[in-house]
């Protein structure tokens, strides 16, 4: 058996994590809409880097990935679990703190980052009831305070495996996104971090999150490269719909043609609307659909998610995938590998897949914990996450 890591790992820089030890990490003050740690809002991105001591791992413009020489609108800091956002002019607008390896943040007398998600929400709504300032539930159902530019997120807890790589626990810990006055009303929907962290298209995520006994779930069987329970590959969206029983989509996401000049230019006419991705919300799936332009015309079905909170039991090599803690279907995974000489091939987040089915066992949110999920795909398909 062989691991191999496909594409970058994680959504937040979990590397610096792997070889420190507990005590090890800095310990920074928030100092509301002004700056946090020795970073401070306003700084461009030289100062950024001077003050941090350390050179920007990566770069994002609103065009795409680039070089530091260009404008930048976010940038990576790998090594200090840091994220950093730039509104127009390069000045510093927001840091992003990744839960697992940055720097642990106090305000007044609250810790915020990579703590248990239920209890730094209740700390920190306490401490904006004693001031008193406005506090909200963002769209991860965190606690959030305009008024001092905070706003919590939540990261999957990871740990090291017995082979040296990265394991998953079974909760979600807290990371924090800080921000100057320019974002604070707004932050999550700042083009920049939207951007960053892909939040155009996926679900905000508010809570409740109750989980379906397994005994109340459909069985679904699995097809590697063929399809999941009744859904097919290739399927058009009308198909998949019928296949779940005429449920209609809770949600759906696309796009219109692309313009002339760009490399898909002719696909469609401007005016057809080409949907991406969709959210069943009674079936507990969502499905993601590529535009076909040869055999036939329209989006066909290449991946199927299934949500681990609510969707169908699937069985896959004798493994049930959906619904469980994250650390026992891992093992499940692992051991499969080892029975049968295959190849563990682990993508963003962590997720794992059994050599070249394109199975990838996922983990979701359920309040403080986590449960597994699944995507599975079409043959060739470059995974992206669920």
């Amino acid at each position: 058996m062989s691991t191999k890591i496909i594409g970058g790992v994680g959504r937040e820089a979990v590397v610096g994590w792997w070889n420190r030890k507990p005590g090890d990490r800095e310990r920074w003050v928030l100092d509301p809409l002004v700056g946090v740690g020795p970073l401070r809002f306003g700084m461009d991105p030289q100062q950024v880097q001077d003050v941090l001591g350390e050179k920007c791992s990566s770069a994002l413009s609103e065009g795409g990935w680039m070089s530091e020489a260009r404008q930048v609108a976010s940038g990576d800091y790998s090594g200090l679990g840091l994220t950093v956002f730039y509104r127009p002019g390069r000045r510093l607008a927001a840091v992003a703190i990744s839960a697992m390896d940055g720097p642990l943040v106090r305000l007044g007398e609250v810790e915020l980052v990579a703590r248990t998600p239920s209890a730094a929400s209740a700390d920190l709504r306490r401490l904006a009831q004693e001031k008193p300032v406005k506090v909200r539930a963002n769209r991860h159902g965190e606690a959030e305070v305009p008024a001092w530019g905070v706003s919590l997120h939540v990261t999957q807890e990871l740990g090291q495996g017995p082979d040296g790589y990265a394991q998953r626990k079974d909760r979600v810990i807290t990371g924090l996104l800080a921000t100057g006055p320019e974002w604070a009303d707004d932050l999550w929907n700042a083009k920049p971090v939207a951007d960053r962290f892909g939040l155009r298209n996926e679900r905000a995520d508010p809570g409740p999150w109750p989980v379906t006994p397994d005994e109340d779930r459909p069985r679904w069987q699995c097809a590697p490269h063929e399809g999941v329970g009744p859904l097919r590959f290739g399927m058009s969206p009308q198909q998949v719909s019928a296949a779940l029983d005429g449920e209609a989509p809770t949600e759906s996401w696309g796009h219109y043609s692309f313009p002339a000049g760009s490399l898909w230019e002719g696909q469609g006419s401007p005016d057809e609307w080409h949907i991406s991705k969709e959210y069943y919300a009674q079936a507990g799936v969502s499905v993601h659909y590529l535009y076909e332009s040869q055999a036939r015309r329209g989006s066909a079905l290449v991946q199927v998610s299934v949500h681990g909170r609510t969707g169908p039991q699937v069985i896959f090599d004798g493994i049930e995938l959906i619904g469980r803690k994250p650390s026992a279907v891992d093992t499940d995974i692992n051991r499969c590998t080892q029975d049968r000489d295959l190849d563990l091939r682990i993508g963003g987040d962590w997720d794992l897949s059994l050599g070249d089915s394109e199975v990838w066992v996922r983990a979701e949110r359920a309040g403080d914990a986590s449960v597994s999920a699944a995507s599975f795909c079409v043959k060739d398909l470059e995974y992206r996450g669920g």
